[in-house]
């Protein structure tokens, strides 16, 4: 099994930040990709991050300049430092970790962690 905790979510100003936290732990012996997805109500989850092992990122378009994914590998722990804010950023964040290699992957997510902002 494996484990996934998130923090770091609440509320903010528009133009604020906040820094999500997620940890893995259990049965993660091959962590491939580590990253974030949102979802906001009425709307399909999305992905904002990730990063993989390697150090590739990739950003969706809309977070791109505000938002800063990063790893401790040591840790199995995943960071998003969001900056400036929007309402539109406000979701439930699920923090998302990928196992095994880039064309076998077993995805997992964590429960979520609720991101809310204020205009």
């Amino acid at each position: 099994q494996v484990q996934l905790v998130e923090s770091g979510g609440g509320l903010v100003q528009a133009g604020g930040s906040l820094r999500l936290s997620c940890a893995a732990s259990g049965d993660i012996f091959s962590i491939y990709t580590m990253g974030w997805y949102r979802q906001a109500p009425g709307k399909q989850r999305e992905l904002v991050a990730t990063i993989t092992t390697g150090g590739r990122i990739n950003y969706a378009d809309s977070v791109k300049g505000r938002f800063t994914i990063s790893r401790d590998g040591a840790k199995n722990t995943v960071y998003l430092q969001m900056t400036s804010l929007k309402p539109e950023d406000a979701a439930v964040y699920y923090c998302n970790v990928g196992l095994g290699s880039e064309r076998d992957l077993n995805n997992y997510c964590g429960q979520g962690t609720q991101v809310t902002v204020s205009s």
